[in-house]
This record gives structure tokens, sequence and C-alpha cells, in this order.
């Protein structure tokens, strides 16, 4: 359709066919469909759950709300859906309701009809005006929402409250012929709450006690955490049997599809990206982090663990590498295992914690974390330490290296440079022999990470100490640091 048609006379002339929005929708979904386009091949993970239930509901032309913990891609998915409407629409010009030139719903569409007739002035919106969004909030009236009566216009014009021209419509009704999204809708007081049953059922809105028919055409999107989940309150029983389709949202099933996503999402220039080399295992952990704090004790499992932490987490490691790179005037760097336990702060904002974790402090939680990060992505690489320590006959494949540390220590200092740590790693009797004898095809640049990560790994399974500083870490013997602990103490 030509966006250079200017009249209603003209745009009769051109076939157009006014749509409702829902019709839109779908008949722009079974297009894609034939033509095997996705809209959602950049919302990984849902490709066998979330999206067939969307398409569902799209194709029955419901109203939907996607009830799920935070970070689990609600809104991003309600704004991808404005890909799925027709790239321009015709409206009356002027029109603050989007009035289609066919059928207006405003006086003001309506007036100008009668006084122009094929005359009337028309002008097109893109798809991307046509998306509008609210974060529920308490403070949230219905004025805000619906409209309110203006009591000076109806003074001066001489109108009765009841009259169309008094009305200042709220984002709704200016949201007609649009995608209208209310984020957390818990948040809303059941007053409020209560204001949408006529617009979702009867089509008409109800400002001061005076209903207007007003057939708005919107297609509702609503987003919430599971009722039972939230302190704020809940989505009153009426409007949710209003609401066509409610589809369950979920976090990653897999480490490979959270990488996907934080690879998608990190805002990392590609300048950084070049310098700072990263392990895949580093990824990995970053990712192993979220699936630990989820099922940890200490961390409120009904306020959820966001994918934001992991998008975090990850772009602070880059930083702490960065910033090393930088002060020891280095043009390229590689990933450490400080740089990932460095991430705390990153982390910290991220997690809810119940009674117990509050008392035990969020650093401590959150290094706890990180320890039982590395102890189950070090089980998955390395002999497993426990099923070791069961096997009397065998010879324990660590001893080298735990011998080492019966009569010396190793401080690894967060900012040294690269050749002092790998100096330093290359210290350890074992250490390196150890990494190469089983994991003989790693990349060369992932090598030292490993090896510190072989140091952690035992650590975290009691075969050695480790005590982290500001600055660095501290690995020794771990009888000799009972001993040393014991001697302070008395």
């Amino acid at each position: 359709m030509s966006i250079r048609i200017k009249t209603l006379g003209e745009l009769k002339d051109s076939n157009w066919k006014s749509k409702k929005i829902k019709d839109e929708l779908r008949d722009n979904l079974i297009k894609n469909k034939k033509n095997k386009i996705d809209i959602f091949s950049d919302i990984h993970g849902y490709n066998d759950t979330v999206i067939p239930d969307l398409e569902r509901a799209i194709l029955s032309k419901h109203d939907i709300n996607f009830l799920g913990l935070r970070g689990q891609a609600k809104t991003k998915i309600a704004r991808k859906l404005v890909e799925l409407l027709d790239e321009y629409i015709p409206i009356i010009d002027g029109s603050v309701l989007n009035d289609d030139p066919y059928s207006p719903i405003s006086f003001y569409g309506k007036d100008l009809i009668r006084k122009e007739g094929d005359n009337t002035p028309i002008t097109w919106i893109h798809k991307s005006s046509r998306f509008s969004e609210k974060l529920a909030t308490p403070d949230v009236t219905v004025p805000d929402l619906i409209g309110d009566v203006d009591p000076i216009k109806a003074a001066s014009l001489k109108l009765s409250f009841s009259d169309h021209q008094v009305i200042n419509y709220g984002l709704i009704p200016r949201s007609n012929r649009c995608i209208f999204v209310i984020n957390e809708i818990p948040d809303l007081q059941p007053r409020i709450q209560v204001s949408l049953f006529n617009i979702l059922q009867e089509n008409d809105i109800q400002i001061r006690g005076f209903n207007f028919r007003m057939p708005l055409d919107i297609q509702f999107i609503f987003t919430a955490n599971p009722e039972d989940y939230t302190n704020r309150g809940n989505i009153v029983t009426p409007l949710k049997d209003r609401i066509g389709s409610q589809i369950l949202t979920h976090y990653p099933k897999s480490i490979e599809i959270s990488k996907k996503i934080t690879s998608q999402e990190i805002k990392v220039g590609d300048e950084i990206k070049e310098k700072i080399y990263v392990p895949n295992i580093a990824k990995d952990l970053i990712e192993q982090l979220a699936f630990e704090a989820r099922n940890y004790e200490f961390v409120d499992i009904k306020s959820g663990v966001s994918a934001r932490l992991t998008i975090s987490a990850f772009e602070y490691m880059m930083a702490t590498a960065e910033r090393r790179m930088y002060t020891n005037g280095d043009i390229n760097t590689t990933i450490r295992l400080s740089d990932f336990i460095s991430i705390i702060p990153a982390v910290n904002g991220k997690l809810e914690l119940v009674y117990e974790g509050e008392q035990e402090g969020s650093y401590i939680v959150v290094l706890n974390l990180i320890g039982k990060t590395i102890k189950s992505v070090f089980n998955k690489i390395f002999p497993v330490i426990s099923e070791i320590k069961k096997d009397k006959k065998s010879e324990n494949p660590y001893a080298k290296i735990l011998k080492w540390f019966e009569k010396n220590k190793l401080n690894i200092n967060n900012d040294i440079s690269d050749k002092e740590y790998s100096d330093l790693l290359v210290s350890v009797d074992g250490l390196q022999e150890f990494v190469k004898n089983h994991l003989p095809k790693i990349e060369e640049k992932e090598f030292k990470f490993y090896m510190e990560f072989l140091l952690h790994g035992i650590s975290e399974n009691s075969l050695i100490s480790k005590k982290y500083t500001s600055t660095s870490v501290d690995f020794k013997d771990l009888i000799s640091d009972i001993f040393s602990a014991q001697q302070k103490q008395n």
C-alpha cells in the first residue's frame, strides 16, 4: 500500500481493507510460518515451550499474560510482536486515538468525516509507533490508564460530563490499534485492575461513572511474576478470567542456551573482545553460577535469579581483565580464574537472600556460590576427588601437587602481568604436567586458566587451603594452615 495516499477518497479507490489488530497479527504470523520467517530467532531456549504457546495464542486472537520470574525475557518477547504488524496503517490525520478512516471511534474522527467526506485527510503510521508500554506501580491511577473528564473544557463548551469532547484520554485509548503492554500487572492496585474489565470484555470505558461506548482495537500483553511468589499483590480473578491465554516462561534449561543469551546481550565492544581472550570454561563458569544460585539454600527461589546476573557478571569479568591489561601496559590478555572470582560486586545486587542468607552476609553467600560453581565444573573435567578418597588402592593423581604444597605456598596477585602469572603457576611442581595429561587438546591460550582452575578445584575439595585477600589469593598446605590457625588462637 502506498503511503502517498492522503485522503479518504484515495484510500477507498486503492481497495485498502481495514483489519483488527488481532487479525493483523494472526495473518502476518501465518504468512511468516509459510515463508519460514522466524521473528523470535534471538529468543533462545523457548523454541519448544513458550514460542509455540505464544503462536497458538496469536492464532486464537487472545490477549496474553506472560507469567514467570524476573529475567525470563517476558518484555523482550512482547516487544518482538511489533514485527508481526503491517508496515504502515492509515489513520485520520490529527486523531489522538489513531482512528481507522473507515470506522472512527473518536468524536473528532467522526465529526471530521461528517464535514469533509472523501476529502478527510489521512496520514500513515509505522508499526514501530504502534507499541505502548506501562510499568505497573502502586501509584498508577485510572486517569493515567483510561482518562478523565476535563471540567474546564466542559464548562467553556457548555457540555455535559458525559460528552466525548470533554475527555482527556489516558494511555489505553491512545493505544488504539496498537500493542499495549502492562508490565508486572500484580503491582496495580485491585481497583485499577477492575477498570480494565470493560475494556477487555465489553469494549467500553467508564470515566467518572459515565460509560462511553468505545470499541477499542488493542492487543493487550501483560507480564507478571507467579502470584504466589510476589509480596506486592495478585491479579484479581475476574481480570485473569478475561485474559485469553496465560503463558508460563522459564529460565534456560542448559548451559549452552544460557551462553547464547549472555553472548547476545552483553555490552562489550568488538575492540575489547579482540584484545581479551575468553576461555570457553570461563563462560561455562559464569552460566553455572546462575544455575547454582537458583538451587542455593540461602537464595530466595521465589524471587528467581535473573538472566541479567550472568550478563552483568560477564561484563564485570571482562572489565577486570581490561583494567589489569591497562595497568600492566599490555596490548592483550587472557581471562584468568581470578577475573571470574572478582565478579562479586556484579552479582551481589542480583540475589534476593532468605533470612539465613542475610545473616550470613551477601559477600560470603556469593563467595560460597563461586566455590560451589568451581567445584561443580571441576568434577566434570578432572578426576572426582571424593571417589579417589574412597578408593584406597589407587594412587592419588593429585599427590605430586599436594607434596609441593607441603613445603611451599603460592600467592597469586590479581594484577600481576601475564608473564609473572605464568611463572607462578609453572613453579608448582606437577601442576603443568597434570593439566597436559588430562586435557591434551586444550588451546595454548587456555592452558594457564586450567592450571589455576585446578588449584581452586582441589582447594574446594579440601586438599589444600585457600584464602582470599582484597588483591590476591593464597594457596598453602591444608594441615599446616590448620596448625597455624590453632597457634594464633592459643
